[in-house]
């Protein structure tokens, strides 16, 4: 990892850059965040995208709140386009209708995560079907209009430890297959091989088990792991705050922030610094990645 005064910059995959920590929703995965509710206007939006520049060429609108509530999405995906990034979005899905032409239009946008885990995981208003349309609708249209990838998720598959909420499952499948033309039972058939499916070009479902988000009052602590927190990922919350990977949902990790201090600064700081090289030796040193579940992937 480059110390303070290297020529060299650090080089993120990606950073996920928190737009709003506000939600629609209230899934019960969600740990959701006690920080105040925000909307990150574009005077902020500008400075980071500048703060960035230098370390990735990929930002995630991806930690907390549901992206497409900000009412600046369009300005967003814009100043994205004209400063040379590519911008995946992570969405519940619910208000894919309202910004479809959003979307469809913004050169910038390289994939759009579905997470249809939302559904089942609330007291939703509309039925499944409703919902399912919607999406469907959108991934049609950017599959026949754009080179949008889109990604549909299901991620709420049960572990030993952990029961999802999955009893929809099925009838998802159902309505994926009769959308894209496959035959009655096709993807559970696929899916028997691999979790990972591709439904036609640039169109993928991803199943996978649910897991805990990190949490200091859990009782379970694991310190033998590895995670790609600062070595290919960073997080920016919609205040600035650079954190490790975006899982952490409050900012315990808080880094520094990014519109106060260089990124480079900021990544070579102690604390980054032991971050970074415990888990190059597979340990978790900070308290709340010893908490982690997603990590235990690994």
């Amino acid at each position: 990892m480059p110390r303070a005064g290297h020529v060299s910059m650090k080089q993120f995959k990606r950073v996920y850059l928190e737009i709003t920590n506000i939600c629609n929703l209230n899934c019960n995965f969600c740990p959701k965040t006690r920080r105040p509710p925000e909307m990150m206007d574009e005077a902020r939006f500008t400075a980071i995208l500048k703060a960035v520049r230098p370390h990735t060429k990929y930002l995630y609108f991806h930690v907390m709140g549901e992206p497409f509530l900000n009412p600046h999405l369009p300005r967003f995906l814009e100043l994205s386009h004209g400063a040379g990034f590519r911008v995946h979005i992570t969405t519940n899905g619910t208000l894919l209708s309202q910004v479809k032409e959003v979307l469809l239009n913004a050169p910038a946008l390289r994939q759009v995560n579905i997470s249809l885990s939302s559904f089942e995981a609330n007291e939703m208003t509309q039925p499944l079907k409703a919902y399912l349309s919607g999406v469907m609708d959108f991934v049609s249209d950017a599959f026949k209009k754009t080179g949008i990838i889109s990604a549909i998720r299901l991620w709420n598959m049960d572990t030993q430890m952990v029961k999802g909420s999955n009893r929809f499952n099925g009838e998802i499948l159902e309505f994926l297959e009769i959308g894209m033309g496959l035959k009655p039972g096709e993807l559970a058939l696929r899916l028997r091989d691999s979790l990972s499916v591709k439904l036609k070009d640039r169109v993928f479902l991803k199943m996978a088990e649910k897991f805990e988000w990190p949490d200091l009052e859990k009782g379970y602590e694991h310190r033998d792991l590895f995670c790609h927190g600062l070595r290919n990922q960073v997080g920016v919350l919609v205040d600035g705050t650079v954190i490790p990977c975006c899982l952490d949902n409050d900012g315990t990790i808080a880094l520094g922030n990014i519109l106060e201090t260089p990124l480079q600064e900021i990544i070579d700081s102690q604390r980054a610094r032991a971050l970074f090289d415990g888990f190059s030796r597979r340990r978790a040193v900070e308290p709340l990645c010893r908490k982690c579940g997603y990590a235990r992937r690994y």
